[in-house]
């Protein structure tokens, strides 16, 4: 056994960034609030930095909670300016098409959205309550990239285990997004669930396969994409039959022509994704990889995160709380962090790791004036063992993942977070909501 996996496994039980990609909350503390965000979107404003958004819906959300989105949306619209442009927007979890409608009314009216398709903006798809008509809908909206769910394989009703077998509705819905033009096609494909056996997640596997969508996205069960509705804590599969599914995916996919980006990800080589990674473009946010790393991103919703210059900082996740700070005009912001830095240094290392695949070691070692080794210190013996094994390619100058590395570089990304000591996050800011990009293969092998 790789003697890294007992600390990946350890941190992963904390909730820690480095397997997840998302902000590490372990840092985020009750000191931040909605003042710091304020000014933080002035000076965005000031700036003129373009703008990448997410709003997160959850599953049954009532009427209420529209509400309270609009009026988030109102407020942050006052504080940004009204040429700043949105170059990305994702719609985070399935919503019926006339809550989206009503909610990109004001989104439109106070933002800057950008025309001719010139904006990457997606929305998450469940096939079971999206039709043809809903999915031309979308697209007349702006969107053009769709992520398609299934749904929860937890579920203990018949319907929804043999639903999530049959891929006939998806394959409908991936068909209706290429009619219309959308610009990709993204998938979720869940593993470990206790009903499921080797074949039949290699029968699904190989269904999807042959849609031929442009990314998918894998993810444990354990730890599934919070866009899905919270179930009960059902049984797992054994951990030898989650680590062979896990081997299983690897191999399908890149015998199917797909390039694994990290944190779950899989994408064609012609995605933007892919290409981006190839051309060292590719930048990592509290959203997962994204093209759009240079922008200011905002979080609408229950417990989503915003990364505005150096601050970061994440809404309640009750929606009581919620609900009341928007109500009295303030924003629902409960704890966040200001990067100071040393946190810099550590995530870009990371970024750049988990991006590029590589890292220029003396280029850092100038930017930041630091002796990577000497900094590092407490890992290089583990970096210099990931190299005797084969993993990485390892010298004072450079560091480079190899082909048998690929499988693990969001482990190898984690070693680069040091703990930071910090009080307790505030457990009504929804800490798993922190997870969000779509959930991650089980890292630790397990």
């Amino acid at each position: 056994m790789h003697t890294v996996i007992p600390l990946a496994r350890a941190r992963h039980a904390q909730g820690v960034l480095d397997l997840n990609g998302q902000a590490d909350i372990r840092r985020f503390h009750a000191g931040v609030g909605s003042l710091d965000v304020l000014r933080a979107l002035r000076g965005s404003r000031q700036r003129q930095r373009p703008l990448a958004l997410t709003l997160r819906w959850p599953a049954s959300a009532p009427e209420a909670y529209r509400r309270s989105l609009a009026q988030e949306i109102h407020l942050v619209g006052c504080h940004l300016g009204s040429r700043q442009p949105v170059d990305y927007f994702q719609w985070r979890g399935p919503a019926p098409v006339g809550d989206v409608q009503a909610l990109m009314a004001p989104l439109f009216e106070r933002l800057h959205f950008l025309e001719h398709d010139r904006g990457d903006y997606g929305i998450d798809l469940d096939p079971r309550h999206t039709d043809w008509a809903s999915v031309g809908v979308l697209r007349e909206l702006g969107f053009n990239r769709v992520c398609i769910g299934v749904p929860d394989a937890r579920a203990e009703d018949d319907y929804s285990r043999a639903y999530c077998r049959d891929p006939a509705p998806i394959e409908s819905l991936i068909d209706a997004a290429r009619t219309f033009d959308f610009r990709s096609v993204s998938v979720d494909l869940g593993y470990g669930s206790a009903w499921q056996t080797l074949a039949s997640f290699e029968a699904k596997l190989a269904s999807l396969i042959a849609l031929e969508p442009d990314r998918l996205q894998v993810f444990d069960y354990a730890t599934p994409p919070c866009r899905y509705p919270a179930q009960p804590a059902q049984a797992l599969c054994s951990a030898a039959d989650k680590t062979a599914m896990r081997q299983l995916c690897f191999a399908r996919l890149d015998a199917a022509g797909y390039h694994y980006i990290g944190l779950g990800q899989f994408a064609r080589g012609d995605d933007d994704l892919t290409q981006a990674q190839e051309r060292g473009r590719l930048s990592r946010t509290c959203e997962g990889f994204t093209l759009h790393g240079y922008c200011d991103h905002i979080g609408l919703g229950l417990g989503a995160i915003s990364q505005i210059d150096t601050l970061c900082a994440q809404n309640t996740a009750d929606e009581q709380r919620y609900a009341q700070a928007l109500g009295n005009g303030q924003l629902a912001t409960c704890q966040g962090w200001q990067r100071d830095t040393g946190d810099a240094l550590r995530e870009y290392v990371a970024e750049r790791l988990a991006c590029d695949l590589e890292l220029d070691i003396q280029a850092i070692e100038r930017r930041y004036g630091v002796m990577f080794a000497r900094h590092f210190s407490t890992i290089w013996p583990l970096l210099e063992q990931w190299n005797r094994e084969g993993l990485i390619e390892l010298s004072a100058q450079f560091l480079c993942v190899l082909p048998a590395g690929r499988t693990r570089v969001d482990e190898l990304c984690g070693l680069f977070e040091l703990p930071i000591a910090r009080s307790e996050p505030d457990p009504e800011c929804g800490s798993g909501l922190a997870r969000e990009s779509g959930g991650s293969v089980d890292q630790s092998g397990a």
